[in-house]
């Protein structure tokens, strides 16, 4: 049999999505499986898919990469996305079972129209809902990735950016990190002044801290470097050394961000901060994970921009956050 799962859009859905892989994997293991989606290639050696394809957010590309899926064949396509476009597409693809959510005005092109819940449940779980109805049991509620190897070319070359960026490892200090990005709007992100005093305190006790971050992120970084002793390496990455990175970091602290779930599911500590998305939807789950949060009314609002004063995050206290990361620390 020959199975299509089309990937969630986001990093960190796509990272949610692991135990669904996981779970048609062993349920039919001589299958093919192909996994597509614009994250695809995170999950290169992973052993979770046959065949991995780029699915990119533009149309054009998307009307490219159709015509890979459907010359792929499958027979059963399992449709994480809520979208229109995500069940038009398994149709194109010629599959005969289609499986998905009942929702936006798409269940006359599915074969299984799974009514969502009325109190949704983690975004992992809901996504395993869809594998139990396609067939495929449930066989952990975990993301687990596979790091680069410590010898391979990727680590060497994370290793050497973070040398370059003055980041060296210590071997008596943990090497902290903080992401300053996040794709979903500016309501998640921890302000700059206690991104940097985080900074000043991280660097009190001698512990290094190096930003994370996207070029558009840049800006952010250069207010943050200028008022704290922190390295940076902004923009320096790129998806494919991502992962290397992440794993030469002792512990990650990062909003509700995908490079957080991708962390996790590397067992890279990570201490995530709520503000206005809800944890109980959407955490990181990992051996080691903390969530911070400030419980102000408002929150979770799911507002992308926040149009007061920013009281979920802004709350959030430096000294709190590293104290969270040293418990984690003590706790590997």
């Amino acid at each position: 049999m020959n199975i299509a799962v089309r990937l969630p859009n986001w990093l960190g859905d796509t990272v949610m999505a692991v135990p669904a892989l996981a779970a048609v994997r062993a349920a039919w293991p001589e299958a093919r499986v192909l996994a597509a989606g614009p994250w695809a290639a995170l999950l290169s050696e992973q052993g979770l898919a046959d065949v991995l394809a780029d699915y990119p957010r533009t149309w054009r590309g998307r009307l490219r990469a159709a015509d890979t899926v459907a010359a792929f064949g499958p027979e059963l396509a399992i449709l994480l996305p809520n979208s229109l476009e995500a069940a038009l597409a398994a149709w194109y693809w010629g599959a005969r079972r289609r499986v998905g959510f009942a929702s936006g005005g798409r269940s006359a092109l599915l074969t299984d129209a799974v009514p969502m819940a009325p109190e949704r449940p983690h975004q992992i779980d809901e996504y395993l809902v869809l594998t139990e109805r396609s067939g495929a049991p449930a066989t952990t509620r975990r993301p687990v990735l596979t790091p680069p190897p410590p010898d391979s070319e990727s680590r060497a070359e994370a290793r050497e950016l973070l040398a370059q960026a003055g980041a060296q490892a210590r071997s008596a200090s943990p090497r902290l990190a903080v992401h300053l990005g996040a794709a979903y709007g500016p309501a998640k992100l921890w302000p700059l002044e206690c991104v940097a005093e985080f900074c000043r305190l991280a660097a009190d006790k001698g512990a290094p801290v190096v930003l994370l971050g996207a070029p558009s992120d840049a800006e952010a970084a250069a207010s943050v470097t200028a008022a704290a002793p922190v390295a940076s390496v902004v923009g320096r990455d790129r998806l494919a050394l991502l992962p290397a990175l992440l794993a030469e970091i002792d512990v990650l602290v990062s909003g509700d961000t995908g490079v957080a779930h991708l962390a996790a599911a590397l067992d890279t500590p990570v201490v995530t901060l709520f503000g206005p998305t809800d944890p109980r939807r959407s955490a990181p789950r990992g051996r080691a994970v903390a969530v911070a949060t400030h419980p102000v009314p408002c929150a979770p609002c799911f507002y992308r921009a926040c149009p007061i004063e920013h009281p979920c995050l802004r709350g959030v206290e430096p000294a709190d956050v590293y104290a969270r990361a040293l418990r984690l620390l003590e706790a590997a």
